[in-house]
């Protein structure tokens, strides 16, 4: 039953509009590694600032997180208003007194960790659709590892059993903020390059983005800009090099995508 389900939601994907990113709201994803200042400002700053509401979900973290809001990057960046919200029960997370924090929220965070904790804990509940009415009104949401593929559409490395594993059965389907994509962290810090191909080539609807380390898309509607020390990698089932070339290409800090069209709007592409 749940393979069926996956299948019939990526059927409808194939068939939307080719809009991809959120027609308001921000969002900023995060290979992993370091978040670097330039990241965490610009974060904040779609926000609307350091006195804006934010909540960090640990939720993808090992064990049973108990995060001090004090201690978040965002707090030792500044943000007065800092809240932590943590479940791994869909019935909470689908609940009016847990939602309450991001009703007021301006700008919500994902930590690393397994994304499949994520998709267990907060798919189809209340939680899912006040992230999205963060976005209506204009929030940003962001994570980074664990939490930058949950933001897209396609959940890459959601097997229970380990992270090499890129397509897993009952756990296929992310929140879906950036539609028809499937999105992979740590890119080349730990050589996954070449591990997204499979995955278009199964799914050629989708859009596969590998993001390395302390670098980040900023995501607003159908363009993204990429900030950061490290690439991003673009993999397209329509991008078709000479025999011999990777089937992929990189941006670097600076460059603009075009999400709708599917090309470099402004820097270049290697």
């Amino acid at each position: 039953m749940k393979r069926a389900i996956v299948l019939s939601i990526f059927t409808v994907c194939a068939a939307i509009p080719s809009s991809i990113g959120p027609s308001k709201g921000s969002l900023v994803i995060v290979g992993g590694g370091a978040v670097g200042p330039e990241i965490v400002d610009r974060f904040i700053a779609l926000a609307g600032g350091k006195e804006a509401e934010f909540v960090w979900i640990p939720t993808a973290a090992d064990g049973e997180p108990k995060v001090d809001p004090a201690t978040t990057f965002l707090a030792k960046a500044g943000a007065a208003h800092v809240t932590v919200l943590h479940t791994r029960d869909p019935k909470v997370a689908d609940t009016e007194d847990f939602v309450r924090p991001l009703r007021t929220a301006r700008g919500v965070w994902f930590v690393g960790g397994r994304q499949w904790r994520l998709a267990d804990s907060y798919l189809n509940t209340r939680t899912q659709r006040e992230l999205n009415a963060l976005l209506q009104r204009g929030g940003v949401i962001g994570g980074s590892s664990a939490g930058a593929t949950i933001l897209g559409s396609y959940m890459v490395r959601g097997a229970v059993s380990g992270n090499e594993v890129m397509m897993s059965p009952g756990h296929e389907v992310s929140l879906g903020f950036l539609r028809r994509s499937a999105i992979d962290q740590h890119l080349l810090t730990r050589h996954r390059e070449k591990d997204l191909l499979q995955v278009i080539e199964r799914h050629p609807e989708l859009l596969g983005i590998g993001l390395d380390e302390s670098t980040a898309i900023v995501v607003r509607g159908n363009h993204f800009e990429v900030i950061g020390k490290s690439k991003v990698a673009i993999y397209d089932p329509k991008y078709k090099p000479a025999p011999g070339v990777n089937r992929y290409y990189f941006l670097t800090p600076g460059t603009q995508f075009d999400l709708k069209k599917r090309r470099v709007v402004k820097g270049s592409g290697t």
